[in-house]
């Protein structure tokens, strides 16, 4: 994690826990920017903010999951150059499958809840982008940070989660916003 990483350079305990959590805070407001751009499209269906977390959670999750599968092969030498485009490409399969599956359910379940098909398919299209976004972050980044050194135990989980933040924040309003007419 990132406190075992501050505290093998040095900080003791609460510097580190404090450390590790202005870096979560710096990223959450990072998210709560990108989510203000689309506060029009919030004004006119508050629908859409209830729902909002449901995506985030679900790509956070996905994205958090593929990310420890890499890293653990990634410390047990089964990924590596060799193999990285066919594990990514299996990881990005999970994703996407996972991602109709659950977007069938959720889609569904807003349809039932809101009244609303076009909501329903809304967030039933972002949540396939977004776990398939999520299962490429979480395979990605730690084959970056392996490729460079750093080591992805210590360092991928602050990246694939303001990966998947964005992404999944970028994914559900962006789609909202080009449907708003039709939501309303």
């Amino acid at each position: 994690s990132a406190i075992a990483a501050m505290l093998a350079n040095g900080l003791d305990l609460p510097d580190a826990v404090r450390s590790a959590l202005f870096i979560n805070l710096l990223t959450a407001i990072l998210a709560s920017w990108v989510i203000s751009w689309f506060d029009g499209t919030i004004e006119q269906m508050v629908a859409l903010a209830i729902l909002m977390p449901i995506v985030a959670s679900m790509g956070g999750n996905a994205g958090t999951q593929t990310m420890t599968v890499a890293v653990r092969a990634l410390a047990t030498r089964n990924l590596g150059p060799l193999n990285a485009m066919r594990v990514a490409l299996r990881e990005c399969s999970v994703g996407l499958i996972n991602g109709v599956l659950f977007a069938a359910i959720m889609g569904a379940f807003a349809w039932w809840w809101f009244g609303s098909d076009i909501l329903g398919l809304v967030i039933a299209a972002a949540m396939v982008i977004n776990l398939l976004a999520a299962a490429l972050a979480g395979i990605l980044v730690p084959l970056a940070l392996d490729h460079f050194d750093i080591d992805p135990a210590i360092a991928s989980s602050p990246f694939v989660q303001t990966a998947n933040d964005i992404t999944g924040i970028l994914i559900y309003f962006g789609t909202a916003t080009m449907f708003i007419n039709f939501l309303r």
